[in-house]
């Protein structure tokens, strides 16, 4: 992958073999062979690295789907805020390959029965998933809870919504203009956003911000007030707050450990 790739869907991996090193923002993360790994396709993506030329498995799914399925809380605002997670208690090595080569035969029947069969073993395989996730996080004391039921229309607001924030982040876009896209008075749809994604749209809009930042840092040399600039942030000063804020280290020193240029 040559350039960053980005679309607003969730994304799943699986390789057979060798790993796989994704720039997911401007975050180096490597996906080994075995381990079903999902992360949100918003977030800039790039292969980096690879130590296997064999072909892998690449599902997408709708992001209101995802949603919908309320899996555990704490699954949910892990991947939708930028995280790559990989399953802790993968299956039984062959086991997910067999069901990845069902559910491209089961696609190909274009019918509704089959798609229907692809989506609740999916919906099953991704909760087996956050139940183990979620047990990771446990031991470490994070805490663990349930979305509350929410309308599926609502949910495609909310996805037009996240697909209107990754396509203008770079501008001064603002909460009503966003509201705005989907029709909905701003008050109600930044509730409906943080009820749907457990983050608000000025943080989404900061998270996708700062990986654009993240990216332009490890692989070009671009100077760091530009990269302020074109990652759509409104001043430096307000940059430098939410970079250090999120990643922990100033810009510079972001460079310095991850740039991917001489």
């Amino acid at each position: 992958m040559k350039r960053a790739d980005r679309h607003n869907e969730i994304e799943l991996n699986l390789l057979k073999h060798g790993s796989l090193v994704y720039l997911l923002g401007g975050k180096k993360v490597a996906i080994p062979a075995g381990q079903l790994a999902i992360f949100w396709a918003a977030i800039p993506h790039q292969i980096v690295g690879s130590t296997t030329k064999e072909e892998y498995f690449v599902a997408t799914i709708p992001l209101a789907w995802f949603l919908q399925c309320q899996f555990p809380e704490a699954f949910v605002k892990s991947v939708m805020h930028g995280q790559v997670l990989t399953d802790p208690e993968p299956w039984p090595r062959g086991l997910d390959f067999e069901m990845f080569g069902r559910w491209v035969q089961e696609i190909e029947k274009e019918d509704a029965y089959s798609n229907r069969l692809v989506l609740l073993e999916i919906e099953a395989r991704l909760l087996r998933m956050a139940l183990a996730v979620c047990r990771e996080m446990q031991n470490e004391q994070t805490t663990v809870s349930r979305y509350s039921p929410i309308p599926v229309a609502a949910l495609t607001h909310v996805e037009r919504m996240t697909s209107y924030i990754a396509e203008h982040y770079t501008e001064q876009v603002r909460v009503d203009q966003i509201a705005r896209s989907v029709g909905l008075h701003p008050n109600y749809a930044m509730a409906l956003f943080k009820k749907a994604l457990g983050i608000s749209m000025v943080e989404c809009l900061t998270q996708h911000r700062v990986a654009h930042a993240q990216r332009l840092l490890a692989t070009t040399d671009m100077k760091i007030i530009d990269i302020a600039m074109s990652s759509g942030f409104p001043s430096p000063s307000r940059f430098y707050e939410a970079f250090e804020r999120i990643c922990g280290c100033s810009p510079k020193e972001y460079r310095q450990r991850h740039a991917l240029v001489g």
